[in-house]
C-alpha cells in the first residue's frame, strides 16, 4: 500500500535544506541453484456466489473451498479469519490501533455504520463443524474438524455468510453507493513452516494469505460497473467493457502527451447504457494462482481499456476505472499501468497475470492505495501527473511484492512495501528525476543529471531519516503512521539500494530474477530472499543482511 509515507515530505525538507548532498557477475539459473526445494505450503480453492444488496448496503453469500493440507503435519482445526467483523465496534483489533495512531485516529471520525459478518454455519465434507471463538480477536474463529486432516489429504468446508457493509473508513466499505468489497469473505489462515499466522486486520499492518484459486460469482444491480480481481467470465459483459474502454481510451487522450483535454468520450455514464438498470445481472470471474480477490461497484465508474504485448509475446488486458469528477490525470492512466508492468518485468521477471487494472477510489483519501491481485484502489484525489504516475506504478509493482511474491506482510512489511519502494524509485528517477519523497524540493541542477547520481544523491538523504525501529520490524511495532512510512518504504528502499552498489548492478539484478522465478506463487522469508542473493555474488551477505536489524543511518 502506499499510504504516501510521502506524509513526511516536510520532515526530508527541514533534512535537506535547500540542496541534496552528491556522493559519489555470475550467470545463474533457477534450476541450478543449491538451495533447498521452497516450503511446502497449503492450498485452498474458492467458489464463492455473492448478492449485494445496495439498499441496506449488505452482501449474502455462500462459500465453498477445497483446502489441501501439503504440510507433514496432522491438522484437527483451521484458524479462519473473518475480517468484517474487524468492524464491529470499539474493542476490536482494527479500533483499539486507530485510537493510538495519531495520524489515523481522524479515520474514527468517519464511522456512520459499523460493519460485520455473521450467519456463518461451517460444514466440512458435508458434516457440520464447531467453531470456537478466538480468544483475543472478535475476526478470528477456531474451525474444529469432524475428523483428521493428514498430511496430502484435502477437505471441502462450505459455509453461508451475511456482511454488512461498513461506511468507508479502512479497506472495506461503502460510500454511498460506491461499494469497496476487499477482506470480505471468511477465509483459512495461513499454516506454513513457523505455525499458525492468525492475525486480526488492522488498518496499519497488511495480510498474508493462502495461495490458490478464486470462482467468484457477484450479483448484483444492472447499473454497475465492477472491476475486480481475476478475468471477467461473463462475455457480454467483458465485451462491453472492452468495446466502451477503448472508445473511451481513443476519445480521451492515451497518454500524457496525446490531445484528449477532457473526458468528454466518458460523458455518458455507463449504467445509461445498461439495457434495464433496475433488473439484476450475474458477473463471473475466474482467477488462479492468487490469495486474495477484491471487487468495486460504482454506477458512475468510466472505462479506459487497452491490451499489452510483454517481452514473452503474451498479450493482456489493461483496465483502467476511473469517475467523471475525478482526478483529471486518470484520462492518462492507461499509459501509466503499462509502463509500469513493463518496467518492472524487465527488472524483475514477467508478469505472470492475464489482466492488470488500476481503480481509481472514492475521493475521502481513507486509502492513498491499496493493492489486490490484478487489480489496485488507489485514492489520491489532488495528484499531478508525476504523483498519480507514481502512485499507480507502486501499486501495480506490487503485484510482484505481495501478488506473487506472498511473503508475511504483517512480520515482515519491508519486503512488501519496501522492496517495491525501491523499484517504484528507480522507476521515477528515469521517467522524471523525481521522486515521492522528496517532492518539490529536488534542485533544478540535480533533476538534469544522470539517473545513478540522482539517485545516490536521493537516497544520501533517505539514509539521514533518524529512525527509533530497524527495518525487520513487525507492522505493529511502529508507533506512528510516520515511523513506519519512514522505515518500511524508504529505509528498506536505502537498504536495496546499498545491497545493490555492494553486489553490482548485474548481480543483484539476477539475484532478484531469481528470487522472482524460484518463489513465484510461494511464501519466501528473509532468509529465501538472502540465500537467493548469495547465489549471484561472490560476496558473503552477512553483513548487509545484518543492517536490517540497526537503527539510524545504515
Amino acid at each position: 500500500m502506499s499510504k504516501k509515507i510521502f506524509l513526511f515530505t516536510t520532515y526530508c525538507f527541514l533534512l535537506a535544506a535547500n540542496s541534496l548532498p552528491l556522493t559519489a557477475q555470475k550467470k545463474l539459473a533457477a534450476d541450478s541453484l543449491p538451495l533447498a526445494a521452497p516450503k511446502w505450503q497449503q492450498e485452498v480453492h474458492y467458489d464463492i456466489r455473492v448478492t449485494l444488496n445496495d439498499n441496506d448496503h449488505s452482501l449474502i453469500g455462500f462459500e465453498t473451498f477445497q483446502y489441501i493440507n501439503h504440510s507433514p503435519d496432522t491438522l484437527t482445526w483451521l484458524f479462519i479469519h473473518c475480517w468484517p467483523n474487524a468492524y464491529k465496534d470499539q474493542t476490536t483489533a482494527l479500533y483499539q490501533q486507530l485510537s493510538k495512531i495519531e495520524e489515523r485516529k481522524g479515520k474514527l471520525k468517519k464511522i456512520k455504520e459499523n460493519g460485520y459478518i455473521n450467519q456463518l454455519a461451517f460444514k466440512v465434507n458435508g458434516i457440520p463443524a464447531l467453531t470456537q471463538p478466538h480468544p483475543q480477536y472478535a475476526d478470528i474463529l477456531r474451525l474444529m474438524l469432524p475428523g483428521k486432516l493428514l498430511p496430502g489429504a484435502a477437505i471441502s468446508i462450505t459455509t453461508p455468510f451475511f456482511v454488512k457493509i461498513p461506511s468507508y473508513f479502512s479497506r472495506l466499505g461503502h460510500e454511498g453507493k460506491s461499494y469497496m468489497i476487499t477482506q470480505w469473505y471468511p477465509k483459512p489462515a495461513v499454516y506454513d513452516s513457523k505455525g499458525w499466522h492468525e492475525m486480526p486486520y488492522l488498518d496499519q499492518g497488511e495480510f498474508y494469505s493462502e495461495y490458490g484459486s478464486f470462482d467468484v460469482h457477484i450479483t448484483l444491480p444492472a447499473a454497475y460497473v465492477v472491476g475486480a480481481t481475476g478475468q471477467l467470465q461473463t462475455k457480454e459483459e467483458l465485451e462491453m467493457y472492452r468495446q466502451l474502454g477503448r472508445t473511451d481510451l481513443a476519445e480521451t487522450g492515451s497518454s500524457p502527451t496525446g490531445s484528449g483535454a477532457s473526458i468528454k468520450g466518458s460523458s455518458t455514464p455507463l449504467h445509461y447504457r445498461a439495457k434495464d438498470p433496475a433488473a439484476l445481472k450475474t458477473l463471473d470471474y475466474h482467477a488462479e494462482n492468487v490469495h486474495d480477490f477484491a471487487w468495486f461497484a460504482d454506477k458512475t465508474f468510466l472505462i479506459n481499456y487497452d491490451t499489452l504485448q510483454l517481452p514473452s509475446g503474451r498479450i493482456i488486458d489493461v483496465f483502467s476505472w476511473y469517475r467523471p469528477n475525478g482526478n483529471k490525470e486518470w484520462r492518462h492512466s492507461i499509459s501509466y499501468i503499462k509502463d509500469a508492468v513493463l518496467h518492472y518485468s524487465k527488472w524483475i521477471g514477467e508478469y505472470d497475470y492475464p489482466v492488470v487494472s488500476a481503480l481509481e477510489g472514492p475521493g475521502n483519501t481513507s486509502s492513498g492505495g491499496m493493492e489486490y491481485p490484478m487489480i489496485t484502489l488507489i485514492t489520491s484525489p489532488k495528484a499531478g501527473r508525476e504523483d498519480l504516475d507514481g502512485v499507480i506504478a507502486h501499486e501495480v509493482g506490487h503485484n510482484w511484492f505481495y501478488g506473487m511474491l506472498g511473503s508475511n506482510e504483517r512480520e515482515h512489511p519491508w519486503m512488501d512495501e519496501g522492496i517495491n519502494t525501491f523499484y517504484e524509485f528507480q522507476y521515477e528517477a528515469e521517467k522524471y528525476r523525481s521522486n515521492s519523497v522528496l517532492g518539490s524540493m529536488i534542485p533544478e541542477k540535480l533533476q538534469k543529471s544522470g539517473v545513478e547520481e540522482f539517485l545516490n544523491a536521493v537516497y544520501d538523504v533517505l539514509n539521514q531519516l533518524k529512525t527509533t525501529e530497524p527495518i525487520e520490524s513487525p507492522a505493529t511495532a511502529f508507533p506512528s503512521e510516520f515511523d513506519y512510512g519512514i522505515v518500511v518504504y524508504a529505509k528498506t528502499a536505502v537498504w536495496m539500494h546499498i545491497l545493490e552498489k555492494a553486489m553490482g548492478k548485474d548481480s543483484f539484478e539476477k539475484g532478484m530474477k531469481t528470487y522472482f522465478s524460484w518463489w513465484k506463487f510461494r511464501h519466501p522469508y528473509p532468509e529465501d530472499l538472502r540465500a537467493c542473493l548469495e547465489q549471484s555474488t561472490d560476496l558473503n551477505l552477512d553483513k548487509l543482511f545484518d543492517l536490517l536489524n540497526k537503527t539510524g543511518m545504515l
